[in-house]
């Protein structure tokens, strides 16, 4: 059977019409037509994608008097339950990811931001300063706050409708194709120095955010100017954790595709318990802080002074889901 057969034998098996087929392979109809038809041959790069297509070898496809490997025998059987992932689809995933780590990391960025006209106002009121009266700047201050955050969930949920074909990557153990992994390498080690330079900024702003408080509460005991350095804090935070957000979803995009790290084949494997659980604390977590802090503030009315929930609220984040994990970790074994 020539090349040409085995084309229209294989992808009748599939059902595809030759319409169908050249989608695929990202090629017109009137290719897959010419070469089923024996008017042309396909390059080596549509040979080896019509090998993954087909589940069948190369050497199959390029030898006429070779028959197919089916799905018969018992290593055939084990090998097929894992999902092998494709040149074209590896990049697929890595242009995605590229694309929405910016809603994402804008999403961050306006979570963080959502209360920084709120403490900002809030000063100004308390100083007396443009007439700004404390309920007026309550008023505006909630709006601007509970409008970002409604922003910010809108674009987690749109990356989330974006990537949701490749959550398997990211849970269960696959395959790449050949070539795969040496191209994501490739695209890795390229990333790197600029992955470095942007988390390396991000980090130094983070560290360096409390300079214009600090520096503003030395100088002066006036509480609109302290006020309004906390407000600059939150900023300078917001830009820092934008690029950090930014540059790790798209070095955590080649880490998914080559299974390194936390996306390792031993990691997946383990129990999801501990997923669900750190969701679950995380959403509690994150609830009881914003209840708090704005309680607190209401109450004392001190807004100058109640922004410090969320500095420490980050910290402690850390610590309380590593225990989390870490005693799910100990429920799997």
């Amino acid at each position: 059977m020539i090349l040409a057969d085995k084309i229209i034998e294989e992808r009748k098996k599939l059902g595809l019409s030759q319409e169908e087929l050249a989608e695929k392979l990202s090629v017109s109809r009137q290719a897959v037509s010419k070469w089923e038809s024996a008017q042309s041959i396909p390059d080596l790069q549509k040979i080896i994608l019509m090998s993954e297509l087909f589940s069948v070898s190369t050497d199959y496809l390029l030898k006429d008097e070779m028959e197919p490997e089916r799905k018969g025998s018992c290593e055939y059987d084990v090998i097929s339950t894992v999902r092998r992932v494709s040149m074209e689809e590896a990049n697929v995933f890595m242009k995605t990811e590229a694309e929405q780590s910016k809603t994402v990391a804008f999403g961050v960025l306006l979570c963080i931001l959502s209360p920084v006209l709120l403490i900002f106002l809030s000063g100004l009121s308390g100083a007396n300063i443009a007439g700004i009266t404390e309920t007026v700047a309550v008023v505006i201050g909630l709006l601007q706050l509970f409008l970002f955050i409604a922003i910010a969930v809108f674009l987690f949920i749109f990356y989330a409708g974006k990537t949701e074909r490749f959550d398997y990557l990211k849970k269960e153990p696959f395959e790449t194709a050949y070539g795969v992994s040496g191209l994501v390498k490739e695209k890795k080690k390229a990333y790197g120095t600029v992955y470095i330079k942007y988390l390396s900024c991000g980090v130094g702003l983070c560290i360096l955010s409390p300079v214009p408080l600090i520096f503003a509460a030395l100088i002066s005991d006036a509480d609109a100017l302290v006020v309004s350095m906390a407000a600059l804090l939150l900023c300078i935070v917001a830009i820092g954790v934008f690029m950090i957000v930014r540059v790790a979803l798209i070095n955590e995009s080649y880490e998914i595709l080559l299974q390194e790290g936390d996306f390792c084949k031993t990691e997946k494997q383990k129990s999801k318990a501990a997923e669900s659980a750190v969701d679950a604390v995380s959403s509690i977590y994150w609830c009881l802080a914003t209840g708090g802090y704005l309680a607190w503030s209401f109450i004392s009315n001190d807004w100058k002074f109640t922004w410090i929930v969320w500095p420490v609220a980050g910290v402690l984040f850390v610590p309380i889901i590593t225990v989390v994990k870490h005693l799910c970790g100990k429920d799997d074994k």
